[in-house]
């Protein structure tokens, strides 16, 4: 994984695909400033630590125990019920202490003296948000919400076992790998990769202080995949940000290329496969996917449900028209999703049920069927129609946008 400093075509590209945004949201660009050297040490800021200086004061980190009080952390500390009490009747609106979560951490900002008297205790909430309790002049609870950095990442890898496996050994955050996941899963069949397939990615990651919340926006990719390199160029139109080959052709297509993530193939489509139960030889129409009981099961397209049933051997079964010419099935759920029955209407990628092994089964997998008017074909060779292409009206647009985003993923 690595960062680049080519500050000018980030700058160029970024004002690009800003440029294609709602006019009247705003994003600041904030660049470092270089320390005056000069400035003398009686001139420099305090430390801020939650927005506090801290200088005059000693910081005491702790987290809230199982069955744990504030309560008890301020009396160890000089605070009384009292000034406890006002504190939470002047900023309830504010914060509700009866959502103080154990395991949470905080910090107690107490005099330097013998007394140690806590001044402030900054509760943090969640990742990006700390309460401070005030126990100086004002008795009041007032929120902090952290700085969230922006990085600007350049991230390479080759697949030796998973994609999974690959952000994780590159030292890469996990949701990168889902980010990929979702904007190639109509045309790489993430089942099939094989060691020697890569990728390239350019993506914002967040932090807070050191502490990664994730891959964020997605700047322009690549993946290999059976010698076949697939670029992803983002482009908003019709004001919703998508994903297209460099060809203009949108990278959604029809049909997802599995209805799983994350899994492996245990069985292809054969028309003569030994069953692992009756000992007999029989077609089997279908791609086994193993999976834990329970992982969601999504609808490859959308379309609307024929019959959501039990059926003997294929056990709990969910068969879904998507046009006139094509269906899919998925056989062995262990339950169906919400609102799953015959007559409703599923979008791509919608929960239709979670994976088990009702039915002739040896173990918890999901037997997915594609059917083209009517007879079944091998769902790992479909080749599903893209949907909407960049327009007429947008090519000159995208045209700009896909060379900027080219020109980024050939420096590394």
């Amino acid at each position: 994984m690595r960062t680049h400093g080519k500050v000018s075509f980030l700058l160029i590209f970024l004002l690009l695909t800003a440029s294609c945004r709602n006019p009247h949201e705003a994003e600041a660009v904030q660049i470092a400033s270089i320390p005056d050297s000069s400035i003398s040490d009686q001139q420099k800021a305090p430390v801020l630590v939650f927005g506090i200086p801290s200088d005059s004061f000693n910081l005491i980190p702790g987290h809230i125990k199982p069955n744990g009080f504030l309560s008890q952390i301020l009396l160890d500390h000089g605070v009384t019920l009292q000034e406890i009490d006002q504190v939470i009747k002047n900023s309830s609106t504010v914060f509700d202490v009866r959502k103080i979560k154990s395991g949470n951490n905080y910090t107690l900002f107490c005099d330097t003296d013998s007394l140690a008297r806590a001044r402030y205790l900054v509760y943090e909430h969640d990742p990006t948000t700390c309460y401070i309790f005030s126990f100086r002049d004002s008795l009041n609870i007032t929120p902090f919400r952290k700085e969230i950095r922006k990085v600007i990442k350049y991230s390479s890898g080759t697949i030796e076992t998973s994609l999974w496996d690959a952000m994780i050994n590159g030292g890469m955050h996990p949701s990168l790998a889902v980010q990929l996941s979702d904007i190639y899963a109509w045309t790489v069949d993430f089942f099939g990769l094989q060691k020697g397939d890569s990728f390239k990615v350019i993506y914002e990651e967040s932090f807070i202080d050191d502490k990664s919340l994730g891959a964020g926006r997605i700047f322009g990719a690549q993946f290999t995949w059976s010698g076949k390199t697939i670029t992803a160029v983002p482009f908003i139109q019709d004001g919703k940000e998508s994903f297209f080959e460099d060809d203009g052709n949108s990278l959604r297509k029809a049909f997802l290329k599995a209805p799983l993530s994350f899994s492996r193939i245990t069985s292809r489509f054969s028309s003569s496969r030994m069953h692992p139960i009756l000992r007999i030889r029989r077609p089997h129409y279908g791609v086994d996917y193993a999976a834990p009981i329970g992982t969601p099961v999504h609808a490859v397209g959308d379309g609307r449900v024929i019959s959501a049933t039990i059926e003997n051997g294929s056990g709990r079964m969910v068969k879904i028209s998507h046009n006139s010419v094509y269906s899919t099935a998925y056989l062995h759920l262990s339950r169906f999703g919400d609102g799953i029955q015959a007559g409703a209407f599923v979008k791509q990628g919608d929960i239709i049920g979670y994976v088990g092994s009702s039915g002739l089964s040896t173990g918890p997998h999901l037997d997915f069927r594609f059917y083209q008017n009517g007879y079944p074909v091998d769902p790992l060779k479909v080749v599903a129609p893209p949907v909407e292409p960049v327009s007429e009206a947008n090519k000159g647009r995208f045209e700009i946008n896909k060379s900027v985003a080219l020109s980024l993923l050939s420096t590394f």
